[in-house]
């Protein structure tokens, strides 16, 4: 416990799922986290818990056209607790469009970029300042496993996920010298219910991860000291599934 003592972190998409695990595991480990979502029911409550835990958060809840474009969100957690360490970026708007590439419009392709790697910019951009000071800044956006086995029918989120992972070795490589590390997730995470009538994955371990169990504790470690070498680079955890993409 305690790995996260005396620092700030911003969690975007903290209303559910992986997100919501992550911003309780932080706060558990020490940290103030800002909590980032569009729900504002989702929002008080993890806020809630972690009160009730014992720890410290912040709730921001974003307005639609933040989620797309600036997430100022993030700076308002910066302000709010006079700096920023971690930044994670998870937020994702489920009604952005799915499409076949024969299929697929400009919209459609622009839409997910808005909410995906356009959004991550621009969050990056504003806590950049911040991350610096820190000195030992970190980044963890998230990417998806859809992209990289070009998952058919996604087109235009597989093209917009990819692109975070070209943002995300970029930044590693222009924010080193300002020893921020930025990190991209690429996780196989069940998030919709064990009610949903869903087959298990064909992945080695034959089963989705938990958030709580095998996601949350991965984003931690990039977020920690004990990832300080490692940069640019993408984690799966996802069961074995990058096994089947031949990368």
């Amino acid at each position: 416990m305690g790995r996260l003592n005396g620092k700030v972190a911003i969690v975007t998409g903290a209303g559910r799922g992986i997100g919501r695990a992550t911003a309780k595991l932080f706060a558990a480990e020490g940290a103030k986290v800002a909590v980032l979502s569009l729900t504002p029911a989702n929002v008080d409550a993890v806020v809630a818990d972690i009160e009730a835990a014992g720890g410290t958060a912040l709730g921001v809840v974003l307005r639609h056209q933040q989620s797309r474009s600036d997430q100022g969100g993030g700076g308002q957690g910066g302000a709010a607790y006079g700096g920023v360490d971690v930044l994670v970026n998870n937020a994702f708007d489920p009604s952005a469009p799915f499409s076949s590439i024969i299929e697929l419009s400009v919209e459609q392709l622009q839409r997910n970029f808005e909410v995906g790697p356009i959004a991550y910019l621009r969050t990056m951009q504003a806590c950049y300042p911040h991350l610096k000071a820190s000195g030992e800044g970190r980044v963890v956006n998230f990417g998806s496993m859809a992209g990289v086995m070009g998952l058919v029918g996604y087109g235009p989120y597989n093209m917009a996920k990819e692109a975070v992972r070209a943002l995300t070795r970029t930044a590693a490589r222009e924010w080193g010298a300002d020893k921020i590390t930025v990190n991209n997730l690429l996780p196989l995470a069940e998030t919709w219910g064990q009610e949903a009538d869903v087959p298990p994955p064909t992945n080695a371990l034959a089963r989705f991860g938990t958030p709580e169990e095998d996601i949350a504790p991965v984003v931690l470690f990039l977020a920690s000291k004990d990832s300080q070498f490692i940069t640019g680079s993408s984690l799966t955890p996802d069961g074995g599934s990058i096994i089947d993409s031949g990368r």
